[in-house]
């Protein structure tokens, strides 16, 4: 994931969850399922959007609502993310055992 990072030049941080624990903690279901976080008033990460990266998982020359980057650019404006949560297409999460 290190090379893939910056062979795409990835603007972002991500976290290896090799435990699940993560996972289960914001309640992941499918991949992807992508999870924004944002500090509040106290400073502890919260949950600003949780779904799927946009509205066309199989083409991406058909996007209509990039819902990660419009959450994110919306967080970077100050502004209020409009769009918290849609559902995520993909594949079921395999659990391992706890």
């Amino acid at each position: 994931m290190q090379e893939r990072k910056s062979d795409k030049e990835f603007p972002f941080a991500y976290v290896v969850d090799e435990n699940q624990v993560i996972t289960r903690m914001y309640g992941a279901t499918r991949t992807p399922e992508l999870v924004v976080l944002q500090k509040n008033e106290d400073n502890q990460l919260m949950v600003a959007y949780k779904g799927a990266v946009d509205d066309s998982p199989r083409d991406a020359s058909a996007v209509q609502k990039p819902y990660v980057s419009t959450a994110i650019n919306a967080l970077m404006k100050g502004e209020k993310v409009e769009t918290t949560s849609t559902k995520a297409i993909g594949c079921s999460i395999k659990w391992s055992p706890s």
